[in-house]
């Protein structure tokens, strides 16, 4: 697969109604990188993940693609998100199968779904049924879904949350290899400190509501020389939780008087 788009967020803002959740984002996710966006719950993490892939205007400023799709990309903007969403009367390769109908024709469809679950380690499954998977393999579906349009940008909102401890970290190891291999610009949003370092080239982190650029740090290793117990990726781990800590706690008192 080709190197994705270059995404440019210019001086974004967002409000819902009143309330301010975005103040004046400015970032660039780089061709073929992943960009991490953390922070205390509530400061518009998912919100500029949606302006990001078109789902949402914001209220000032700008988002552009920098760059052509690849010339097989039948989706450029592509989202995975936490709930898995199969449907449980198709088949793992019947699920992939709906996002090419009408678009492909018979064949075209065989060789992509193929493709995709070499890619993620499903070929041995394709006949199975969502409910005879495991939480991890059908999130490992709902990936293969994405990636079967050969999307110019990925965008994953906590795909891990659902999750158990466990799985998650089989599936970490396993999204870094998928994601290298695709090569598509991928924006990941997430609270867990450990994908973060695990997954991005790019941490962008946020200020509690309304959500500003507090800092953006670089991670330049490939994604699958990454381990869970990096000595340097636990040190920015603890990096990033120092500059989250008094946010997230005071983002917390602001829900617990809210109530």
């Amino acid at each position: 697969m080709s190197a994705g788009l270059r995404l440019v967020v210019d001086a974004v803002s967002h409000a819902y109604g009143k309330l301010p959740a975005l103040d004046r984002i400015t970032l660039t996710a780089e061709p073929g990188e992943v960009l991490v966006l953390v922070g205390p719950s509530g400061c518009g993490k998912s919100t500029l993940l949606g302006i990001m892939g078109g789902m949402l205007r914001p209220s000032a400023g700008v988002v552009r693609c920098d760059g052509d799709p690849p010339a097989d990309c039948l989706n450029p903007l592509t989202y995975v998100f936490q709930d898995f969403s199969l449907l449980p009367w198709r088949s793992v390769a019947g699920n992939i199968a709906l996002v090419l109908e009408g678009r492909l024709d018979r064949t075209a469809r065989a060789t992509r779904i193929a493709e995709v679950l070499a890619l993620t380690g499903l070929s041995d499954f394709a006949a199975a049924w969502p409910r005879q998977l495991s939480g991890g393999m059908r999130q490992r579906v709902g990936i293969a879904r994405a990636l079967a349009v050969r999307p110019a940008c990925l965008l994953l909102d906590e795909p891990l949350s659902a999750l158990d401890a466990q799985t998650r970290d089989l599936l970490l190891e396993e999204l870094a290899r998928i994601i290298t291999a695709a090569r598509t610009t991928t924006i990941y949003v997430t609270h867990n400190l450990a994908e973060a370092v695990r997954l991005g080239h790019q941490i962008v982190v946020l200020s509690r509501r309304p959500g500003r650029v507090r800092e953006i740090l670089r991670i330049d290793r490939p994604l699958v020389q990454r381990g869970p117990t990096d000595p340097d990726l636990l040190a920015m781990e603890q990096r990033l939780w120092s500059m989250i800590r008094e946010d997230a706690a005071e983002a917390d008192r602001e829900r617990l008087h809210a109530a």
